[in-house]
């Protein structure tokens, strides 16, 4: 019989505000380019998407690698043109970013507690590992989760490294996050469970998920207050699959 007994927590837009930042970030990026181009015949917001998603390999994920993708981005689409100074403000935009402070989503906590009460719980997360850490101490959370892993990427080789260390099986393991992409379509590819719960804003990359198999062990919810239900129903749903 197939018993639910780790339980993880994704982390940016999952337990607290992240892309509302990095929204507001690209949105003042586009300001400061359309002093050098005509915003309506540049997508500037593609463009610069383009040169993220090309540079994730090199940079990884995380604000300092959309910096330095900015800065590209800048140089390219005004042709060289855009002045030190301008360049210098997106550098002053990561800063902001790095220090903006941490915002629980309404009700997370409590959540958190009620599924820690029942089951073990970890925090799996990707990005740049000083703001993750950062990001981590400042939540007041820490002390709720068994282990911290902060990742480079989230698929099905990493969560099965992890499940691995916990001695741990896919069947045994439910992932609860806001992307598709990096919660919940590479854990019901190895076997395992999800709860989803969107973010009112999403980058594109982790938008792009095709999820297979698995739609029986996986449920959607709207507000962190639902999560422990959901995942009570999941339970019981993987003790009737054995």
């Amino acid at each position: 019989m197939t018993q639910i007994r780790l339980v993880g927590f994704d982390a940016d837009d999952t337990l607290w505000r992240s892309q509302d930042y990095f929204d507001e970030a690209q949105l003042e990026f586009e300001r400061i380019v359309g002093r050098y181009v005509d915003l309506a015949d540049v997508r500037v917001l593609d463009a610069l998407y383009a040169v993220e998603t090309a540079n994730i390999a090199v940079f990884g994920y995380g604000v300092k690698g959309m910096a330095l993708s900015m800065i590209e981005s800048a140089t390219q689409i005004t042709g060289g043109r855009i002045a030190a100074l301008d360049l210098h403000r997106i550098v002053e935009l990561a800063k902001g970013l790095l220090r903006h402070p941490v915002e629980l989503l309404p009700g997370i906590r409590s959540a958190v507690e009620a599924i820690a009460a029942r089951y073990e719980v970890v925090l799996i997360t990707k990005g740049d590992l000083f703001h993750q850490e950062a990001k981590v101490r400042d939540s007041g959370m820490s002390d709720l989760f068994r282990r911290i892993e902060i990742v480079s990427e989230k698929d099905t080789p990493t969560y099965a490294r992890v499940l691995s260390e916990f001695e741990a099986g896919p069947t045994e393991f439910l992932m609860i996050g806001n992307s598709l992409r990096s919660d919940i379509a590479p854990v019901l590819a190895l076997g395992g469970w999800g709860v989803h719960m969107p973010y009112r804003t999403t980058w594109a990359h982790e938008t792009q998920a095709t999820i297979d198999v698995g739609f029986e062990r996986m449920c959607v919810v709207e507000t962190p207050e639902a999560l422990p239900a959901a995942v009570g129903m999941l339970v019981a749903r993987a003790g009737g699959a054995g």
